[in-house]
């Protein structure tokens, strides 16, 4: 009997042991420690990407093509979504001809859920407006491969409360023992919802989770400090002055000082002397362009659990 298929909407649509299985998942194919036996052979997986994407869309149509599956490209206009067809029809519609969907969109989580009101087409939330719960997925499994565990590490997030930050605080919430720090400009933190949903996480899971507008004081020797690029892909901040107050957010090496050990994380495209100066960006302690290449494993793993290949 066919499983019913499985989302991916949000990092909260998923349980705390779905998720340690995901990153131990993508880990393990990382190192080649899990020959993948092809468990999508047979299936359509449609790529649905209204914005730009280097790394998401290249990892899950690799990705999909090694598991088995055919790929089909769906452009930013092919669908009629854009003459205004309900997301709950474009679900229904798509669910008769594909088996899963992967969907940036750039517009709300609740879009993506009317597409996933049916249960035979998984979908995976490729990157939407508040919530980016790929990347969170990627950056985990680095940190894994990087640290041999989640549990018990100490982040420094700098700059914007964006679909990235918002997916990796609700992610590593869950971990036991994490504390992340987000030190976000004035006015451009986590959403309220989020940073409750976070704060409800850590203290379940017995992790801390904090928000500061300011760079003062940056927290001594933590093991990771990330970043994202200032100007998030397909948004447009309303302050036409806001590089004012993202100014004191760049990850600099005098930042580094603090923390001499830690290693670098940026979820890439990145504006060498914007939000990271070509120093630590292209350092030693850089692990940016591991994270990249993890996205491709990660990815692996989330079509396999999508399609009910992992427990």
């Amino acid at each position: 009997m066919r499983r019913p298929a499985r989302h991916l909407l949000s990092i909260d649509d998923v349980s705390d042991a779905d998720l340690r299985a995901l990153v131990d998942r993508g880990a393990a194919l990382s190192r080649g420690e899990a020959d993948p036996p092809r468990p999508l052979a047979g299936q359509v997986a449609g790529m649905h990407f209204r914005m730009t994407s280097t790394r998401t869309r290249t990892a899950f149509s690799v990705g999909a093509l090694r598991l088995g599956a055919h790929v089909l490209a769906l452009g930013p206009g092919d669908l009629q979504t854009s003459t205004g067809e309900t997301s709950a029809d474009t679900g229904r519609v798509l669910a008769g001809m594909l088996d899963l969907i992967v969907a940036r969109t750039g517009g709300t989580v609740a879009e993506l859920r009317g597409w996933a009101a049916q249960d035979r087409m998984s979908v995976v939330n490729a990157m939407s407006g508040t919530e980016h719960p790929t990347q969170a997925l990627a950056d985990l499994t680095t940190l894994r491969l990087r640290f041999g565990d989640v549990e018990g590490l100490r982040i420094l997030y700098v700059g914007e409360g964006n679909s990235t930050a918002a997916a990796l605080a609700l992610a590593l919430s869950r971990f036991r023992g994490v504390e992340l720090e987000l030190r976000t400009p004035p006015g451009y933190g986590l959403a309220p919802g989020v940073l409750a949903a976070a704060g409800g996480h850590a203290a379940r899971r017995g992790a801390r989770i904090t928000e500061l507008h300011t760079m003062h004081s940056p927290p001594d020797d933590v093991d990771v400090i990330y970043t994202t690029r200032w100007q998030t892909t397909g948004t447009r901040k309303e302050n036409p002055d806001w590089r004012t107050a993202f100014g004191p957010f760049q990850v600099t090496e005098k930042l580094w000082s603090h923390s001499p050990k830690a290693a670098f994380m940026h979820d890439l495209p990145a504006h060498r002397g914007e939000e990271v100066t070509p120093g630590v960006l292209d350092g030693p302690d850089s692990i940016a362009f591991e994270q990249a290449a993890s996205k491709l494993y990660s990815a692996m793993a989330v079509l396999e659990w999508c399609r009910g290949d992992i427990a």
